[in-house]
């Protein structure tokens, strides 16, 4: 029994007890009535709490906390607008698999269903974008509830819970009983059998083209020791989803590089040739595919996923495997014979060395075009940098062109394709721990979205540095409306922007304009050497495409090149 079981607290004390029994040191949220009681918990409770300028870029930063952490981050929201403004946040974290945890104020007990002020039904709106939600409504209960929300939050195929408190059950008083740690019950899985596992060993041993496809499940189930050793005992290569990036070195022999939409061209390429894919901790998305009836014609399937509902749920798999990813690559490692493909990496290597030779981004002409910029910026700050990007042309070209070495170095938002959730993640990623500098690249839409989270920046004493891309305007969309639309563009060009150097400037950030490629190296050395946020707005075309492109549901075989030489990334 933990010491002071039976005394008697405030539901809002015990949210503040389990919380610290839960780890978690920092919590960012904005205050309003139906959560006030826990806030005056808060106040003495040893938990440092970061007050955020809008609830999206609370629940951003949470989850940016999370993804650059592993642990689960923490969001807090009043009812009513201060918990529906976590509903974005929500579900760019259940879509990319992201732990964490919202409380949100409610009204009293005996007002619910009232339309009492600032009354949302908070769980039927969060329930279709969380992994678990659940309403309390007894200072009693709220100990297990808050318990099982961490537990239900990283365990199995981690994700958003939301907790919603009533104000009644904050400031009931209970007896203090800590259930400690909660362990959800197992699910149903299909069962993994040797003979399962010998099968897909003889078809990995047996493959003349095999690829591995790394997804984020590598990273978050910590398999990237594993995979790397499997990959080389095999000598497999390997290509990464877009949030696969860094579970597998870019730096090394067998990475290839990110596949899909706007993935490298040699990638989609070699995929399309495949006599086998290994495919691990990804869920064959729409992004990575195109049209499935024409992904990877001749390769058979060996898929390893945690969730069973991901098996085959796009594509036919031939091989299985439902596990934890470390788990069943090490165990697929034991027992599957050492190789050396020579030729097929030969192959692969002429494949890249021709697209990027017809690449015209590959001189680099000393002009501000904004994947150049992106990848001078890549060389300036190095692998071992932790970026945040938001949505958009940008975050296709920071992928195709960045290095990451490690786990946890890209926080983007993959599956919901969240705008606005740059800074405040990178603000949130801050907290974790990490010794890295903290980057955005971000474009002028996505950026005005959470804008505002800069006064949060400076009020915490965080040291990010933005890389604002200004091509005046949308465009991604624009680049869709010029490609699929007869280049008909609507509600895409921002002819009135504000003064971002004036903006960050408002805000108490230095800030940088940068116009000519010249000016690009000494303003991030600048930025670099700064003690304190730095925001560099450089200016670029409005008319760059992100090259190659998989137009929506077409063929990885049909990828669209730069028109400048029908080769592109």
């Amino acid at each position: 029994m933990n010491a002071g079981a039976y005394a008697e607290i405030t539901g809002a004390e015990a949210i503040v007890r389990i919380l610290r029994a839960e780890g978690v040191d920092t919590v960012f949220g904005y205050p309003g009535g139906a959560i006030l009681p826990t806030y005056d918990a808060l106040r003495d409770g040893g938990i440092h709490h970061v007050l955020v300028r809008h609830e999206q870029g609370a629940a951003h930063m949470a989850d940016g906390y999370a993804r650059a952490s592993g642990r689960v981050g923490v969001a807090i929201a009043t009812s009513g607008p201060g918990a529906t403004n976590l509903v974005t946040g929500l579900a760019t974290a259940l879509m990319d698999s992201i732990p964490i945890v919202c409380l949100t104020g409610q009204v009293p007990s005996a007002a619910i269903g009232t339309d009492a002020f600032q009354e949302a039904d908070i769980l039927g709106l969060v329930t279709p974008v969380t992994k678990h939600a659940i309403l309390v409504r007894r200072a009693a209960d709220l100990p297990a509830a808050l318990r099982e929300a961490f537990g239900v939050a990283r365990s199995g195929r981690p994700g958003p819970v939301v907790v919603d408190i009533t104000k009644d059950a904050q400031t009931g008083r209970t007896r203090w009983i800590d259930p400690g740690p909660y362990t959800p019950p197992a699910r149903p899985r299909p069962a993994l059998s040797d003979a399962d596992l010998d099968r897909a060993r003889a078809a990995i041993a047996g493959a003349e083209r095999p690829l591995i496809l790394c997804g984020h499940g590598v990273t978050a189930s910590g398999a990237s020791g594993a995979l790397r050793a499997l990959a080389e005992w095999a000598d497999v290569p390997v290509a990464c989803t877009l949030l696969g990036i860094g579970a597998f070195p870019a730096g090394h022999r067998l990475h290839l590089g990110m596949m899909g939409m706007h993935g490298h061209a040699w990638v989609n390429r070699a995929i399309q040739e495949a006599d086998l894919l290994l495919a691990v901790g990804m869920r064959f998305d729409d992004r990575v595919t195109g049209d499935p009836s024409t992904f990877a014609p001749g390769a058979r399937i060996v898929h390893v996923e945690l969730d069973p509902a991901e098996i085959g749920k796009v594509l036919p798999t031939e091989f299985g495997l439902c596990g934890d990813a470390r788990t069943v690559l090490d165990a697929l490692r034991d027992g599957l014979p050492a190789a050396r493909r020579t030729a097929w990496r030969a192959h692969l290597r002429a494949i890249e060395e021709a697209e990027r030779g017809q690449d015209p981004e590959e001189l680099d002409d000393g002009s501000m075009s904004a994947p150049l910029v992106l990848r001078e910026l890549g060389r300036l700050v190095g692998r071992d940098a932790i970026v945040a990007t938001d949505v958009g042309q940008h975050q296709m070209w920071q992928a195709q062109s960045w290095a990451h070495d490690r786990p946890r170095t890209l926080l983007t938002s993959g599956g919901l394709g969240t705008m606005g959730f740059a800074l405040p993640a990178a603000i949130g990623a801050t907290f974790a721990g990490r010794p890295e500098e903290v980057w955005v690249v971000v474009g002028d839409g996505g950026f005005q979205m959470t804008a505002c989270e800069l006064s949060t920046l400076m009020q915490e004493g965080r040291t990010v540095r933005i890389l604002l891309i200004n091509n005046g305007g949308l465009g991604m969309v624009r680049q869709l409306q010029e490609l699929f639309y007869d280049d008909r563009r609507v509600a895409v060009a921002m002819p009135h922007q504000p003064d971002f150097v004036l903006l960050a400037a408002a805000h108490g950030v230095r800030a940088t304009r940068v116009t000519e490629r010249s000016e690009l190296a000494p303003a991030i050395a600048d930025a670099r050497a700064h003690a304190g946020p730095h925001l560099i707005e450089v200016v670029v075309p409005e008319s760059e495409v992100v090259y190659p492109m998989v137009p929506n549901g077409g063929s990885l075989s049909a990828m669209l090149r730069h028109p400048d030489t029908g080769r592109s990334r």
